[in-house]
């Protein structure tokens, strides 16, 4: 548990700036076992930021290239036998080398199957759990909110990064709220599969599970909402939303952040 001095509140564009420049100037890989629909868009917003990305999925391999990475991201988007394998032994081989890893559990709100297998990844501690509204109250069994989302932290031992109209950050003791972003970001496959490596990235360069996040959530946000003045529409979005990455900078980050406790 982190010292009471190190939570975030009006400061997180503060410390947003400060883990991008860290991503930077240190470049850290990340290993990512996603979606086969994401894996191209989540390895460009990698680069954008200043990350590493690899993807291997071969059950051979992935031990392998995780203990080398700075974090891993788990998500279950397309959750074919392989890729179960993959994920069993890459967040085992995280624990066992203490290297933070992220959970998404898509669409764990439309398959029993798939709720149970994220249910027991939950149990090899990852550092962060990234979900959507729906996602939470599957795996919560409780509507989605501050306190249930505060208690499922604390019970878990983790951080819950919700995102929604108003994103939700809390490690079980302190909450953050997020009003940045853009409807755009919804219009795009595989934004969220993006966002929730930038959150293992961020975790790469920042112990602190409530500042990574929250600084994740924030600065791809933030990049949302200066790709969507600039796009005609979701194609050039998705150019965009790189663009505004690679060229976030802390002056951007003050200025727009909507950040409340």
């Amino acid at each position: 548990m982190r010292a009471p001095d190190q939570a975030p509140s009006s400061g997180l564009s503060d410390i947003a700036a400060d883990v991008l420049a860290r991503l930077r100037r240190l470049h850290p890989r990340v290993h990512c076992l996603t979606n086969a629909v994401a894996q191209t868009f989540t390895a460009n917003v990698l680069l954008a930021v200043g990350a590493t990305p690899s993807m291997t999925l071969s059950a051979v391999e992935v031990e392998h290239f995780v203990r080398g990475s700075g974090a891993l991201l788990i998500n279950l988007g397309t959750l074919d036998d392989e890729r179960r394998r993959s994920m069993t032994l890459a967040a085992d081989a995280a624990c066992d080398a203490d290297i933070a890893w992220v959970l998404d559990p898509v669409k764990v709100d439309r398959s029993g199957f798939r709720a149970d297998f994220a249910r027991t990844m939950l149990t090899k501690m990852p550092r962060a759990l990234r979900l959507n509204a729906g996602e939470f109250e599957a795996l919560a069994s409780a509507p989605a909110g501050r306190d249930a989302i505060r208690l499922f932290a604390e019970t878990q031992s983790l951080t819950v990064a919700m995102t929604a109209g108003t994103d939700i950050v809390s490690d079980g003791r302190d909450i953050v709220e997020i009003g940045n972003g853009d409807p755009l970001m919804t219009r795009v496959t595989a934004m969220g599969c993006a966002e929730s490596a930038v959150l293992a990235a961020c975790l790469a360069v920042e112990k602190n599970p409530l500042n990574a996040a929250a600084a994740a959530l924030l600065l791809f946000n933030i990049a949302g909402e200066i790709a969507a003045e600039r796009a005609r529409g979701p194609g050039s979005f998705a150019v965009e939303i790189l663009d505004a990455l690679y060229n976030l900078d802390a002056a951007a980050l003050r200025q727009r952040a909507k950040v409340s406790q």
